[in-house]
């Protein structure tokens, strides 16, 4: 009996050893940015390191790859913003991933695909994940990380506020301010590729002639400051160039007030964010005599209202053609270490509106 026993130990230890390795081989070592309360970014979040197991059946386990930062991951974290996660939760909304692994029932993808994550409020902020198939997209190998990273909110944002309010023909103009923010700098290039003018308003920096002459190479027809909008011989300045049909608002307060006040007779102001944190004001002579209207944006409502849909599709096949010859390109913008993510969060705050660039963490760093 016991020389049986002894036998028997090598193939115990052996099998033992087989299931702990198998066990380990199908667990990543994983880090993510979390936060188990609400507050100032820098202050709240926590590199932690979690297990990511295998996909489940309707899953992809991904590598995220890079994720940006947007002034909307800033709001959640310091629950400003509508969506309220449940806590812990993991921070990020988009960002581009390389598939490791797909579920028994995934058809749509497999390994070595680049997806992005076209669902809202997942939790991009982290090295790895498992992901159900229908929040994923696929997108080519060739477009860089940066672009990829930032393709599923500041793109679409600006394609849809510029195709869903106003039916624009060529050669007629709009107008926004925030200029030189992610989603003004797309606006301008699309405005340029469907045969659109647009004017740009920035605040007023030490380096505003630059920045003029790189959004008037985006696109940009004509580049303001507030100063300068809101003087009163600004309509001398723009004289060459139809009143704009419509108006793009990320400010709100005086700086709104003062597009709106260049509108055409029917024209639309389109809200889609509030930096300046003042609400927006409206004389009521532009409504009365001019008829004007003003709408808000949100992308989130948007994107869930027409998941599946031919409408999403669409767009995002005009979006990567644009990308692919070369009429869209990637906002100016800095590839961070996921590690150096406290300075980074702070950075990004960007009260002032004077940074000029989106912050990207690089998951490969």
């Amino acid at each position: 009996m016991l020389t049986q026993l002894h036998r028997l130990t090598p193939l115990i230890l052996r099998r033992t050893a087989d299931l702990a390795q198998h066990h380990s081989s199908s667990t990543i070592c994983a880090q993510s940015l979390q936060y188990c309360e609400y507050g100032e970014p820098g202050d709240v979040l926590q590199l932690v390191e979690v297990s990511v197991g295998e996909p489940k059946a309707n899953e992809v386990l991904v590598q995220m790859l890079a994720a940006p930062i947007n002034p909307s991951d800033i709001n959640t974290i310091q629950g400003k913003y509508p969506i309220k996660l449940p806590l812990p939760a993991i921070a990020g909304n988009e960002g581009v991933a390389k598939v490791l692994k797909v579920g028994d029932n995934v058809k749509n993808f497999k390994q070595g695909q680049r997806v992005v994550i076209v669902e809202n409020a997942l939790g991009t902020w982290r090295t790895h994940g498992n992901f159900a198939e229908h929040q994923l997209m696929c997108v080519p190998n060739k477009i860089d990380l940066a672009t990829a990273a930032t393709l599923v909110v500041n793109p679409p944002t600006a394609y849809r506020m510029l195709k869903d309010f106003v039916p624009l023909a060529q050669s007629d103009c709009i107008i926004q301010n925030g200029a030189n923010s992610a989603v003004g700098q797309l606006v301008h290039q699309l405005c340029k590729a469907w045969g659109l003018k647009s004017i740009g308003v920035v605040r007023d920096r030490a380096n505003f002639d630059e920045l003029k002459t790189y959004l008037r190479l985006l696109g940009a027809t004509e580049v303001l400051t507030e100063e300068e909008l809101a003087h009163k011989d600004v309509d001398k300045k723009l004289c060459k160039l139809a009143s704009p049909r419509l108006a793009l608002n990320c400010v709100g307060g005086k700086n709104a007030s003062n597009i709106a006040k260049l509108l055409a007779p029917k024209g639309v102001m389109v809200t889609y964010g509030g930096m300046s944190r003042k609400p927006v004001m409206v004389s009521t002579p532009a409504l009365i005599f001019k008829n004007i209207s003003f709408c808000g944006f949100w992308i989130t409502r948007w994107m869930k209202e027409h998941k599946a849909k031919p409408e999403r599709e669409k767009m995002f096949a005009d979006l990567l053609e644009l990308l692919d010859q070369g009429k869209l390109k990637s906002v100016k913008h800095e590839l961070v270490p996921l590690k150096d993510y406290k300075v980074t969060v702070t950075a990004a705050l960007d009260i002032k509106g004077l940074v000029g660039k989106k912050y990207i963490f690089d998951m490969q760093c």
